[in-house]
């Protein structure tokens, strides 16, 4: 069983639809909730957090769609109801081995990542979590238009005689490359703090 307090949950994350792979290994504390998970996978891939985002979970026997993530505000009748993520336990939905989790990120570029529950380990007493410890490649660059334009967008970066070279140059975020990532250079913001700078005009 696992223990929320003293516990830590090893996650995969991977961003489907490009090859070569754009994937993360993170741990965190078994007591985050849906949106403490969202702050470390934005912070673990390089997403900046400028968009809206949604957990779509399979749960029960019969496979019920569950949806976690900001709250529709608008009150749309045909909208289903997505789950407040500050207040769903990520162990609620996701403690065995190979649980997974869709988890969209930018509902127009829709950045669709698979999140594993790899396994379940004791915190290691003065190490500081979340931690990054595994993953390869760069995420890509915001608004770039999905993965089409990802694509178009490496393409162009990668030949010099591209009509489209000195333009992605000047657009990309300096020192960016499709391949350059390091675990160790991944730093991991305060999820309460972010949730106080996003909602701060709502309370």
């Amino acid at each position: 069983m696992i223990n929320q307090r003293q516990d830590l949950l090893r996650f995969k994350v991977e961003l489907t639809g490009i090859l070569p792979l754009i994937w993360r290994e993170i741990l965190v504390p078994a007591r985050y909730s849906f949106w403490d998970l969202h702050v470390a996978i934005q912070d673990v891939m390089g997403w900046q957090d400028y968009h809206l985002h949604q957990f779509r979970v399979l749960s029960g026997e019969r496979g019920e769609l569950v949806l976690v993530g900001i709250p529709n505000s608008e009150g749309f009748e045909d909208a289903r109801e997505v789950l407040p993520g500050w207040e769903v336990a990520v162990v609620k939905y996701l403690s065995e081995p190979g649980d997974r989790v869709e988890y969209e990120y930018d509902f127009g570029d829709s950045w669709i990542h698979e999140i594993t529950l790899v396994g379940v380990e004791p915190m290691v007493k003065r190490r500081r979590y979340p931690q990054c410890i595994g993953g390869e490649r760069a995420c890509p660059p915001e608004d770039c238009g999905g993965v089409p334009g990802y694509a178009s967008l490496v393409e162009a970066l990668l030949d010099p005689e591209h009509t489209e070279y000195d333009a992605v140059n000047e657009w990309l975020p300096a020192g960016w490359g499709p391949e350059l990532f390091k675990p160790e250079q991944v730093r991991f913001d305060n999820p309460a703090r972010r949730w106080r700078f996003a909602f701060a005009d709502e309370r």
